[in-house]
């Protein structure tokens, strides 16, 4: 008795056609092209299966570590040392510090391992119901930006925002870690992106007040015939960047995505590197992680023409700045920020007269500029009073009798002062 024996189909399909040989229906040649093996092969099997029977059909490795498996004690440090370091870690990422630690496996072995000692479980996917969008041809053509709130450095700091830009025909990505999605934010991570890939053709944002105005302010404008952008599409126009809108998350999904990624691995960096600032965390970006992410997962665009252009000839420190247009008085006097400013002409004894640009730098200096020249100024300690004159007292005439007539009232004999309603003139005394 050879007891249970366990099979596969192909096993079992095979079982059934050497025994339809040793019946004598097929030839074994018949026989190994319906089981799609060579004949030589066909009759190792046949001869095997008469000297051992039906156990002579399962493969010999059946039940046998493999030759090129791990060693149980490797198993068991790996994890063990998961457990000790990276126990919230997806497989793919742990099998990133894994490596760095000195124990090398592939990420699906380790989800194997991990699965069974039930260190791990698989996530649920959801299904798609949008229509898919192909990505854009060139690099620079379109890049996506957005940020994304979350507790980047768990209990150690409070809440902050990651500003992120996407290429989206590359997936190449850029980060910085901000308090909130603000103006300064967006321009410094564009800046940054300007300086090491150039301008790109267009921004893929949301409907944030950060990047576009509202829609009725974007209609009164249009009924007016005015153009209405915020600070951050003006620097884009003089960029030359146009700014598309998504009307839902969904459909700037690339940027939308990587937000779990960076929720999942940059988190966990920082509680490895012990980082709970955003300075320090900004650090980390520029210094080879933010570039480690990217070629991560960035992919070979469908075009190799960059559309990305030089930024040679803008003042980008002049573009990216909050600017509004102050009145300037006649002494050059200019009020911004409730503070006052006196400011240095061009030319000597030229009247003040017209507007002027009050740019405040993403560095946090204040520049004045009149007609493309900038002015130097001075902070004055309050409101400039204007000088008084001194007035000129007129001197009254000496009164004269018929002044004094025009001037005085009637006498107290008068007959309008003994006058009654209802009862005449009053008779004149003698």
């Amino acid at each position: 008795m050879e007891g249970h024996l366990l099979m596969s189909s192909k096993e079992r399909e095979r079982l059934k056609l050497l025994a339809r040989v040793k019946r004598g229906e097929l030839k074994l040649k018949e026989a190994a092209e319906l089981m799609d093996l060579s004949y030589r092969q066909c009759r190792r099997l046949y001869k095997r299966q008469r000297e051992l029977g039906d156990r002579g059909l399962l493969h010999r490795s059946r039940g046998r570590p493999s030759n090129r498996g791990y060693q149980a004690e490797f198993k068991a440090a790996v994890l063990s040392r998961y457990q000790e370091r990276y126990p919230d870690f997806g497989p793919t990422l742990a099998a990133e510090k894994l490596v760095a630690d000195g124990y090398e496996l592939d990420h699906e072995t380790l989800r194997g391992w991990l699965l069974q000692a039930r260190l791990w479980r698989k996530r649920r996917k959801r299904s798609a119901h949008r229509s898919w969008r192909e990505r854009r041809a060139h690099f620079g053509e379109l890049v996506q930006l957005d940020g994304s709130h979350h507790a980047w450095f768990e209990k150690r700091a409070g809440r902050c925002c990651l500003m992120k830009l996407i290429d989206d025909a590359s997936s190449k990505r850029m980060a910085r870690l901000a308090e909130e999605e603000t103006i300064f934010s967006a321009m410094q991570l564009l800046w940054q992106w300007i300086d090491r890939y150039g301008i790109p053709r267009a921004l893929y944002t949301d409907k944030k007040n950060v990047y576009v105005v509202d829609e009725k302010t974007r209609a009164r404008a249009a009924d007016s015939g005015q153009e209405v952008l915020t600070q951050f599409g003006w620097a884009c126009k003089k960029l030359g960047i146009e700014i598309i809108t998504a009307h839902s998350p969904q459909a700037k999904g690339r940027v939308e995505r990587s937000h779990g990624t960076y929720q999942d691995r940059l988190v966990k960096e920082l509680r490895l590197a012990n980082i709970e600032t955003i300075t320090g965390a900004n650090e980390l970006l520029e210094n080879g992680y933010g570039e480690q992410l990217s070629e991560r997962f960035a992919v070979a665009p469908r075009a190799a023409a960059d559309y990305h252009r030089s930024p040679k000839g803008y003042d980008l420190a002049a573009i990216f700045c909050i600017e509004e247009q102050r009145s300037v008085t006649i002494d050059w006097i200019v009020r911004f920020e409730n503070q006052y400013f006196q400011l240095q002409p061009p030319r000597k004894n030229l009247p003040g007269r017209g507007k002027v640009l009050a740019r405040r730098y993403l560095d946090g200096s204040l520049h004045f500029c009149y007609q493309q020249q900038e002015l130097t100024y001075i902070i004055l300690p309050g409101r400039p009073q204007p000088t008084a004159k001194p007035l000129k007292r007129k001197r009254r005439p000496k009164p004269t009798n018929e002044l004094r007539r025009k001037t005085c009232g009637p006498p107290a004999s008068h007959p309008w002062r003994n006058f009654i309603f209802g009862r005449g003139a009053p008779l004149q005394r003698s």
